[in-house]
């Protein structure tokens, strides 16, 4: 069996929400040992849903908020959340209270044992633990130790802390989104760019580091800025800015030189509960050029109206974009959005449908590809996971860990990773140290949960 690219890499990972956890997911899936440190006494960041323990209707009512398999908690909610399973393979966990002195020692004897340590918490909270890249590599000289928080170790945002939403708007991304004729930051999503970007981009940064280190045999701390990762996403905002003196903003899906839009296919009428439901359909279309027009055209049988002089040139047409939209929906209204995207395609016209969930999951050109993996996790049954968004010839990627359940690889790390002595274990966990503890953050499962299960 061909060796994974990263395999014999091991990273110590404490990431939180979604940036970080991403990251050494992608670390995971090229063969890395990337070892979760959870502490049980503290409420995991995905949690947050079932810290009240609420009643089976309050879930039914958080509609997608509510990412638990048959939107069920069961006894152990934080293995079953989506959060934290879209993540989980590909990775061990284990548990180590790193707020006690002993909790703290245990750490660094694994951290001397590792080649990364990956961890996105505010700017000082390793600090706060004891633990700083200082700490690290001198337990570890050879440690590609990256903090990643969203503003970075230095500069006068340094001990900001936010989520998502808020570093979208501060990065200026929420500025471009939305509608122009509706109040746009109440209209966007919640897909934070920011989270992919960094994720991404800090997997790259350890690899770098390694690449370094191979070079060199010097460790190196990584100083890893969030918000630096997202600008250049929209780089060609700030420099139409710098050069043209120009403040952009949303244009919704219209494109600044191309007819573009989202037209309503056939299908349900929309309302709030087939939006919600991903019952609506519909489809994005692009015209940049006349030959991409006479292709469109040739689609829709060259009605009369293509004919008129307003949609004559690239130029003409834009001008009236407005009106142009109004033919294109009477006629996308008419049609499947698929049907519309495979009719266009033949013609050399950018389209591609909306998908909703179910969608992706049937997509044929995902399914040939293999990109989906059926996973199996006790707490949760079989599901079909997204994949590797790789695929290497002399290499192939496989799964190695199936998603994990907090604690569940306690033995390994402590006894194999670590080293520790049955006496020590045994010590550290009448300490509560160590060991599958029990999530007193989370409080007593009430009596009716048992039989929602």
């Amino acid at each position: 069996m061909a060796k994974l690219p990263l395999e014999g890499v091991r990273v110590v990972d404490m990431t939180v929400i979604w940036a970080g956890p991403f990251a050494t997911h992608m670390l995971g899936m090229l063969g890395a040992e990337v070892i979760h440190v959870a502490n049980p006494h503290h409420m995991p960041d995905f949690a947050a849903l079932f810290t009240r323990w609420p009643e089976q209707s309050q879930l039914e009512g958080l509609g997608g908020r509510a990412p638990y398999p048959g939107r069920k908690l069961g006894e152990r909610p934080w293995n079953r959340n989506g959060m934290w399973n879209r993540v989980s393979w590909n990775r061990l966990t284990c548990s180590i209270d790193v707020n006690k002195p002993e909790g703290k020692e245990v750490f660094k004897r694994l951290i001397k044992e590792a080649d990364v340590f990956i961890e996105n918490n505010g700017a000082n909270a390793i600090e706060h633990l004891g633990l700083g890249h200082d700490v690290l590599m001198e337990a570890n000289p050879r440690l590609i130790c990256m903090n990643m928080p969203a503003w970075g170790r230095s500069g006068p945002y340094m001990n900001y802390v936010g989520w998502g939403a808020m570093h979208e708007a501060i990065g200026g991304h929420d500025w471009l989104r939305g509608y122009p004729d509706e109040d746009h930051p109440t209209t966007n999503n919640f897909r934070f760019h920011m989270d992919s970007a960094g994720g991404a981009m800090a997997a790259i940064g350890a690899i770098m580091g390694l690449i370094h280190r191979k070079k060199t045999g010097r460790g190196q701390w990584i100083d890893f800025g969030q918000m630096e990762s997202f600008f250049p996403h929209i780089g060609e905002i700030f420099m139409d800015a710098a050069w043209n003196g120009r403040n952009q903003r949303t244009i919704g899906n219209r494109h600044p030189t191309a007819v573009q839009g989202c037209y309503l296919c056939r299908g349900p009428e929309p309302t709030l509960e087939t939006s919600v439901a991903g019952g609506e359909r519909w489809i994005n279309i692009t015209i940049n050029n006349d030959e991409e027009w006479k292709g469109f055209c040739d689609v829709l049988g060259n009605p009369e109206w293509t004919k008129d002089e307003k949609f004559s040139n690239v130029v003409s047409r834009y001008k009236n974009h407005d009106e142009l939209d109004e033919h294109i929906r009477e006629w996308t209204r008419l049609h499947d959005n698929f049907e519309i995207f495979y009719m266009l395609q033949e013609k050399g016209v950018p389209a591609g449908p909306v998908w909703d969930w179910r969608d992706a999951y049937m997509d044929p050109q995902l399914n040939a590809r293999g990109f989906f993996e059926t996973l199996h996790q006790a707490d949760c049954g079989t599901y079909r996971y997204p994949g590797f968004p790789w695929k290497f010839s002399e290499t192939p990627l496989r799964v190695t860990h199936s998603p994990c359940m907090i604690n569940e690889d306690n033995d390994y790390v402590y006894k194999e990773v670590i080293g520790l002595s049955d006496e020590e274990i045994a010590d550290l966990e009448g300490k509560s140290v160590l060991g599958d503890l029990y999530y007193d953050w989370a409080g007593p499962m009430p009596e009716r949960l048992w039989e929602e299960k």
